[in-house]
């Protein structure tokens, strides 16, 4: 069975994560291999794009490389706030259906955007892909398309440094790493 490892070691670690390709390689014989690399609008993202078409080009080229974009959730209701003197009236606003409708199609937009630009990365290098997007909380998404077109390894860019949201949010890359049917790999992009 495939144990992780991490290492501070970029070397040890390329060689880790490459030897643990292999390994997935051996279990997964015969069956088509599939390494999904999720993209959004952080530029972390695509920096571990790059370190997959970098490091894992001889997998990727003879499997299949899956490029996903989540597109968040629309948030029905806002709540404004109305100055009345000293006093403030807080009022919920619930959104009109075309309201909805629009950022549900701009949120699309954006997603099919992001995985254009991965694609044409992809293809400048000679690497084919897949481009998955799906509607939903992100943490939730991508875990089931891991499940759904059955995923070999997952790969994602590790988040900017948002220590004050963390605590309410939680992480989305430990979110997949708890939760996520397969290996997953972050890639930090160095400072």
């Amino acid at each position: 069975m495939l144990q992780p490892f991490i290492s501070h070691q970029p070397l040890l670690l390329v060689w880790s994560v490459l030897s643990f390709v292999s390994e997935i390689e051996k279990e997964t014989k015969g069956s088509e291999k599939k390494v999904m690399v999720v993209i959004d609008e952080n530029e972390n993202s695509y920096h571990a794009l790059m370190w997959v078409l970098d490091n894992l080009k001889e997998s990727v080229t003879k499997s299949t490389l899956v490029i996903f974009a989540a597109q968040p959730l629309t948030n029905y209701t806002n709540v404004f706030a109305a100055p009345l003197g000293f006093a403030r009236m807080h009022f919920p606003v619930s959104a009109t259906p075309a309201l909805i409708e629009s950022i549900q199609e701009h949120n699309k937009r954006v997603s099919l955007g992001l995985l254009e630009k991965a694609k044409s990365i992809c293809a400048s290098r000679g690497v084919n892909v897949e481009t998955l997007t799906e509607a939903g909380d992100a943490k939730e998404t991508i875990c089931n398309a891991v499940q759904k077109y059955k995923i070999n390894l997952l790969v994602m860019g590790g988040q900017a440094n948002r220590t004050f949201m963390r605590p309410f949010q939680g992480s989305l890359s430990n979110y997949c790493l708890k939760n996520a049917k397969c290996p997953v790999l972050v890639v930090k992009k160095p400072e």
